[in-house]
């Protein structure tokens, strides 16, 4: 059996304002050739579906056609709620979704509740782990002690493979988590809400014992944690912190005894993600960057002065620029001299507007049209006022 594992659609979120659905789309739509060509029999789709707990109707319209396309690329699809998603919305109507083959779990208690897909060597049991918020469950089992995360995913790990014993066959878990394994600094990105906060906390990977293959989500960057527990990542770039990150999935194969073959099947970038460091003009002037005008272009400045309309000048030469940071590489110590020093009395109202302009614009002063500017100002006042 082939199962193609991916997570974190996260469809209808936007980029830096921008939308992102029609570049989601042409990406499904290469997951859906890949479904095709590769004779995948299951896509499993470990959470983070929708980016909102309210999509807007462009954001459904995108899911059911991808959905469609899957199924008709001959695959079934086993799709969980992650902490982004409304599990009610995600949820809704799946009863019928299912009768399709197209199976959404997000109720709590559907994790008990396996998708059996049955090749030659005899069944293969999905057993979906919808995001399962401990406090918002805990009165559904009184007695048991859930105030975490992994203590959450252990109660469901434990009724699984008992589950699973009786069954007999073949088991793929999906859930959406952070697991153990994964290097925050390195792995995670800005677009993941955390979810170890208030007393949520990482999952150890022996929660996920007893399964042939641990089909993740959460993380946007892909990681193997084990040979059977995975991340795919998300299917889109999302962030400038997850700028190189590959973006595909996972082709796993099961056979007569288990978990088989794996393979990354990278999926196409519709634009790249570029980050460029340096003074602005050179970033303007510099051939070498020809390439990267068509990108998605975050700009580190790192001119003393922070420019003026700096983002205006760089989309004249990248049209996708949409993120601007003043980084300088000098950086004037203004000491510790306090505001009231330096404007004492002693010092001229041309040096003190010299002394505020050097310590608004990290040590750069008037310039000689400033000076004049300023001079000139100051005459025009005095004349005022000693004519009134």
């Amino acid at each position: 059996m082939k199962i193609l594992h991916t997570s974190d659609w996260h469809i209808g979120r936007t980029f830096h304002t921008h939308s992102t659905l029609e570049h989601l789309g042409l990406v499904l739509d290469a997951l859906v050739t890949v479904v095709r060509e590769r004779g995948v029999d299951v896509v499993a789709v470990a959470g983070d579906v929708f980016d909102s707990a309210m999509p807007s109707k462009e954001s459904y319209a995108l899911l059911t056609g991808a959905l469609r396309r899957l199924k008709q690329g001959g695959a079934s699809v086993v799709m969980t709620s992650g902490n982004h998603d409304s599990a009610t919305r995600l949820g809704f109507q799946s009863e019928w979704a299912a009768l399709a083959g197209i199976h959404v779990v997000t109720r709590p208690e559907q994790y008990l509740e396996p998708i059996t897909v049955t090749d030659e060597h005899g069944p293969v049991h999905f057993y979906g782990i919808p995001y399962l918020e401990p406090v918002l469950i805990r009165h559904l089992y009184p007695g048991v002690l859930l105030k975490t995360h992994e203590q959450v995913l252990n109660f469901a790990m434990t009724q699984i493979r008992d589950d699973l014993a009786r069954r007999g066959g073949r088991s793929v878990v999906l859930s959406h988590c952070f697991a153990a394994g994964v290097a925050p600094a390195t792995e995670s990105s800005d677009v993941e809400r955390d979810i170890t906060a208030g007393g949520l906390d990482v999952v150890p990977l022996s929660v996920f014992d007893g399964c042939d293959y641990v089909a993740l989500g959460h993380i946007h960057g892909r990681a193997t944690l084990t040979e059977r527990v995975r991340y795919s990542g998300a299917p889109l770039h999302y962030s400038f912190s997850e700028a190189g990150k590959p973006r595909g999935a996972w082709l796993v194969e099961l056979d007569a005894d288990g978990l088989g073959a794996i393979e990354w099947v990278d999926l196409p970038v519709p634009r790249r993600l570029t980050v460029l460091t340096g003074q602005l003009a050179d970033l303007l002037d510099d051939a070498a960057l020809a390439g990267t005008e068509g990108d998605w272009v975050k700009a580190i400045l790192t001119d003393q002065v922070r420019p003026l309309d700096a983002m205006r000048s760089l989309q004249t030469r990248f049209a996708h620029a949409v993120a601007l940071e003043h980084r300088p590489l000098i950086r004037v110590d203004p000491g510790d001299t306090s505001y009231a020093e330096r404007i004492s009395a002693a010092r001229s109202d041309p040096e003190i507007i010299a002394g505020f302009l050097a310590f608004v614009r990290n040590g750069v002063g008037p310039t000689d049209f400033e000076s004049a500017l300023v001079a000139e100002l100051l005459t025009e006042q005095s004349t005022r006022v000693a004519n009134s």
